[in-house]
């Protein structure tokens, strides 16, 4: 079940918009399968020091490193104007990923 707030803020709307965007450019480079914000934003609680949460999730068959996956991170903070903090669905936690799962509003 993904979770949708009734009205979506102006600043949330704004992120989705720029991802969708950037998405074309570098899904196949790191084979990203879906992609989706959580947190504080689709909750409505953002502040000026927030980050943007970013699940991802990738092709089963790619395997690369943490520098790899921080200059990701990194391309996406640049996009966004905001530090991004990306998260790999298999890395989820049981219980808080059931949570984060319930909220996130995909590409």
């Amino acid at each position: 079940m993904v979770y949708q707030t009734p009205k979506q803020s102006t600043q949330l709307q704004n992120i989705l918009q720029k991802l969708r965007a950037y998405l074309p450019e570098i899904k196949d480079q790191y084979q990203i399968k879906t992609m989706g914000v959580f947190g504080s934003y689709v909750r409505g609680e953002e502040d000026d020091h927030s980050d943007i949460d970013v699940l991802v999730e990738f092709n089963q068959d790619i395997e690369f490193g943490l520098l790899t996956f921080c200059h990701l991170e990194n391309q996406l903070s640049e996009k966004l104007g905001r530090r991004v903090d990306l998260v790999t669905k298999d890395g989820l936690k049981p219980r808080l990923g059931e949570d984060i799962l319930k909220e996130v509003v995909y590409l």
